[in-house]
């Protein structure tokens, strides 16, 4: 095994109404707000279990043919470079979606042109 699915980002209109909603469906829990509005919510046990957490990040509307979601991997078996190599190889691209270039993490799309991005951490395999 070399990555998961470690998070799944929804842009929405109201994080907090969608946390509370998603929180009572799923009994996840708050597990970070942050100040631009995004919230992270998850199992009790928090980050890093075998649940993906949700990011409810604000957006005033969907951007154009953008999707409101879409996935974050954590490598499981190797570092971040080694993984993104592999990704590579595998016909994954990389994409410009406005980095500054200081991000801890690289966004990338499939073969069919879907964005995900591959974050730093690693996680321990299931």
């Amino acid at each position: 095994m070399a990555c998961r699915i470690s998070e799944l980002v929804l842009g929405c209109r109201d994080p907090e109404v969608l946390a509370r909603f998603w929180c009572e469906v799923l009994d996840f829990v708050v597990l970070d707000r942050e100040e631009d509005g995004t919230l992270e919510i998850g199992p009790r046990e928090g980050f890093g279990g075998p649940q993906p957490t949700i990011i409810l990040s604000y957006r005033d509307e969907p951007e154009p043919g953008k999707p409101r979601l879409h996935i974050d991997v954590n490598a499981t078996d190797r570092d971040q470079d080694a993984e993104l190599e592999r990704l590579l190889k595998l016909g994954a691209r990389p994409v410009d979606i406005g980095q500054t270039g200081e991000e801890s993490w690289h966004v990338l799309v499939d073969p069919e042109g879907n964005e995900f991005c591959l974050l730093k951490a690693r996680l321990k395999p299931l």
